[in-house]
């Protein structure tokens, strides 16, 4: 049962760098965002399974849930900045422009 359990784990890390790509050279802000989004949820998962491979679920359960909200109250943060200093989709005016009347 471990060598199954450390199978799907290399599987999903293997998938969370793959994600990496599109957070590295995603076309817009907000493609980067979710990209961080989802490694930080694979991220949870991989803790699970940790837990799972050292037979203490229950600490490791703890410390994913933890890491779970900081990553997203930290996604909410990055959306909230980026919509309001600069525009999220490409060729549109930033926030201060439309103000500004520009």
């Amino acid at each position: 049962m471990e060598d199954f359990i450390l199978g799907i784990s290399i599987v999903m890390a293997l998938l969370a760098m793959v994600v990496l790509y599109r957070v590295v050279y995603g076309p817009t802000v907000l493609d980067r965002i979710v990209g961080a989004g989802v490694i930080g949820t694979k991220t949870t998962i991989l803790l699970c399974l940790m837990g799972l491979i050292y037979k203490r679920i229950d600490m490791f359960v703890d410390i994913a849930l933890a890491y779970a909200l900081l990553n997203f109250i930290a996604t909410l943060a990055a959306a909230k900045f980026f919509r309001v200093r600069k525009s999220i989709m490409p060729g549109a005016k930033s926030f201060k422009d439309r103000e500004m009347g520009r």
